[in-house]
């Protein structure tokens, strides 16, 4: 009886030492996301600076450490479009000191190098999108070029012969141009840099004809008449730059390229601490001088849902599958 009674006991003070361990673990985990952040964050970006990963970064960093009172630092980790700042994340301890700013770019890093044994779904976790982005086609002044229905021409004739300036293999400009190129059935040469910043100044210069990148840092160089836009992939013209017609006007309806830009930390984070985060991201990109700089950039801060973690997550995990499959179709070669 008395081995009855004590095994019972032995029982209960077994559950009570898992519920008291439980009880723990989610207390310090609850505590870890109150005390996120305690000192600065360093947000990665896989770029140079200059382009337009680099710019939205810069700002969400700022708006970050006005809602949490520390400091967001971006850090430029570049070299093969990315891979580097990705190798970087995913050693990173996951305490959430470490992120990474992207676009869609970070999604096609597995597939260019695999053998670096990296997953976008595997090895990161979502905290939130903060810009949807237009890609729009812009030539440089000493290029000639007049407007996108005529550059075509030229091309499909013979008589002229483009050059395309990108941020990188796997960036999100080079795989733009090469959808560009391949459903307007025309062929370019395809010039790849360390970043889109670079691509840009050799743009103005006239080094390059052509780049196709997004609104974020063609826009302001239109408008200074420093470049020429010439198509721009939405529905209908932007009231931020109502001069540039759309793809389908320019007889290429098919390329509608809107760009996520979005936060992740590496694998393994605190669901408390990536909730923080999220919370204070969503902070951010509603502030009205967060917002009213998107705006004059031509891009869109997504809804509350569209910007979740968990909701980001998926979009992740969507754009794992097409872009394997858009990737084979363009001939992206891994390396």
């Amino acid at each position: 009886m008395k081995r009855r009674i004590a095994s019972r006991l032995s029982g209960a003070a077994l559950w009570l030492g898992l519920g008291l361990g439980l009880g723990l673990g989610l207390a310090q985990a609850a505590s870890a996301g109150d005390a996120y952040p305690s000192k600065p964050v360093t947000i990665m970006v896989g770029v140079a600076p200059g382009g337009s990963v680099d710019a939205l970064a810069r700002l969400v960093a700022t708006e970050l450490g006005k809602v949490t009172k520390t400091t967001f630092v971006v850090e430029n980790v570049t070299g093969a479009g990315g891979l580097l700042a990705f190798q970087r994340l995913a050693r990173s301890a996951p305490d959430g000191y470490t992120l990474m700013f992207s676009n869609q770019s970070m999604v096609l890093i597995p597939l260019l190098y695999p053998k670096a044994g990296l997953d976008i779904v595997q090895d990161t976790k979502a905290v939130g999108t903060v810009a949807n982005v237009p890609m729009v086609l812009s030539v440089s002044n000493q290029s000639g070029i007049k407007d996108l229905p005529s550059m075509l021409a030229g091309m499909r004739s013979g008589e002229l012969k483009m050059n395309f300036g990108s941020g990188g293999p796997g960036t999100t400009a080079h795989l733009a141009e090469a959808m560009f190129l391949r459903m307007a059935g025309v062929q370019a040469q395809l010039v790849q840099y360390r970043g889109s910043g670079p691509a840009i100044t050799d743009l103005m210069g006239g080094t390059i004809q052509s780049v196709l990148d997004q609104t974020v840092t063609m826009l302001p160089l239109h408008k200074a008449g420093q470049i020429k836009a010439i198509a721009v992939a939405s529905p209908k013209r932007l009231p931020q730059m109502p001069d540039v017609p759309t793809f389908a006007e320019g007889g290429v309806p098919q390329f509608d390229m809107q760009i996520w830009n979005g936060l992740v930390a590496p694998r393994g984070t605190p669901d408390a601490v990536v909730d923080k985060l999220a919370r204070v991201l969503s902070q951010a990109v509603q502030s009205p001088d967060f917002k009213a700089r998107i705006d004059s950039l031509a891009a869109r801060v997504p809804s509350a849902q569209e910007r979740s973690p968990a909701a980001f997550a998926r979009v992740l995990q969507q754009d794992q599958q097409q872009f394997s499959e858009l990737a084979t179709q363009i001939g992206l070669q891994p390396r």
